[in-house]
């Protein structure tokens, strides 16, 4: 007898905000689907700890309020836990850069004639290995994760699970996909996995795993699809907020007020854009050959570029974050119907159906912290 077919859901990246949109829409997805469940988890970057959350047995609603209830201390994730200044990193800069100092000015006292400018910029060339591999440290987030999987009752282990999580991540030194969950890596802690997923270049230093180094899971190829089909899945839903941000008509909220281009947010948003471009056009091309297999239903949430600028807010304010979650339900649940009622024959062998009511999408409120 064939194993029954299987389903996955895809969790991908986008920082806080992006995790903040994933609640946002799952929460949608359940209140028009019956008897969802799903056997395999993945998560990619911020997707990797709302992937292990809800592999862990927490449900989606009981996310949702924990992030929009202020008073709520389910999950307590403080600023402190994400922009921890790597000091490690920043000592090992300084101390290269001054022997870098120290080696180029030797070199270019002992030249004669007098070094040209050419011999100048040789030498300032020794300080781009001074640089440090990232701004900040995940340590204290994977500390924070792991107490809060151990206060929660989940477990901090792959094998320990009642389902099947998988995190990517991008092994730094050979560029090769790491997927901890998977045979040879589900020894790792499920913290320290998702603290490798989400070291995004420039911002973060790489994350140690025994003798590798990783950074972010979506920087690389986007293998979610192919890797939960070999495992036997058949309907995969993938829940995308790391798309482009369109600014064209739209004002862009910064620090010093508000802007008309991602450059006035400074380097680190030119190159989040720049990820977000070459991430969003892999999954799509993913997307693409997935759609042209007959026995593989497929649903892809994701906002609309135009609609991204929400992800600039500050998701450390409650008023930012509270409109993120209910923009990211309500903008979610009317796509959600209509596939809902038009794949309706090809979803009900999983176990899925309609929920009672689904049909008339204007009469269901967003979810509210009550609850």
């Amino acid at each position: 007898m064939n194993p029954a077919p299987k389903t996955a859901l895809c969790l991908t990246g986008g920082g806080v905000t992006g995790g903040l949109y994933q609640v946002g829409a799952l929460a949608a997805l359940e209140d028009f689907v019956d008897g969802i469940s799903f056997d395999i988890v993945f998560g990619a970057s911020s997707g990797a700890t709302v992937a292990s959350t809800l592999a862990g047995g927490v449900g989606v609603r009981r996310m949702y309020r924990a992030l929009l209830d202020p008073a709520d201390n389910f999950f307590p994730l403080e600023r402190g836990h994400m922009l921890s200044l790597d000091l490690d990193e920043w000592r090992r800069t300084f101390s290269s850069a001054g022997f870098a100092l120290r080696r180029g000015l030797a070199s270019l006292i002992a030249r004669t004639p007098a070094p040209a400018p050419a011999d100048l910029w040789e030498q300032l060339d020794r300080f781009y290995d001074a640089l440090p591999a990232g701004l900040f440290t995940l340590d204290r987030f994977e500390t924070f994760l792991s107490d809060f999987f151990l206060r929660r009752g989940i477990p901090n282990s792959f094998r320990a699970l009642n389902r099947e999580l998988l995190v990517s991540a991008s092994d730094l030194d050979s560029g090769e996909l790491a997927l901890f969950g998977a045979p040879g890596l589900d020894h790792v802690p499920v913290s320290l996995a998702c603290a490798a997923s989400m070291a995004l270049p420039l911002f973060y230093s790489p994350v140690r795993v025994g003798g590798r180094y990783y950074v972010d899971g979506t920087v690389g190829r986007f293998d979610a699809i192919d890797t939960v089909v070999q495992r036997g899945t058949r309907l995969v839903v993938i829940v995308n907020p790391n798309v482009p941000v369109r600014t064209v008509a739209s004002a862009v909220p910064s620090g010093h007020g508000t802007a008309s281009s991602l450059r006035d947010k400074g380097m680190m948003w030119v190159y989040n854009q720049a990820v977000r471009s070459g991430s969003h056009a892999r999954l799509h091309d993913a997307v693409e050959r997935a759609c042209g297999r007959d026995d593989l239903e497929l649903l892809l949430i994701e906002p609309d570029p135009s609609d991204a600028v929400r992800f600039l807010q500050n998701a450390a304010s409650f008023t930012a974050r509270r409109e993120i979650l209910q923009w990211a339900y309500r903008s979610t649940r009317e796509r959600v119907r209509r596939w809902v009622n038009q794949r309706r024959d090809n979803i009900e062998p999983f176990g899925w159906r309609p929920a009672a009511g689904s049909s008339n999408v204007s009469s269901i409120p967003p979810p509210s912290a009550s609850d």
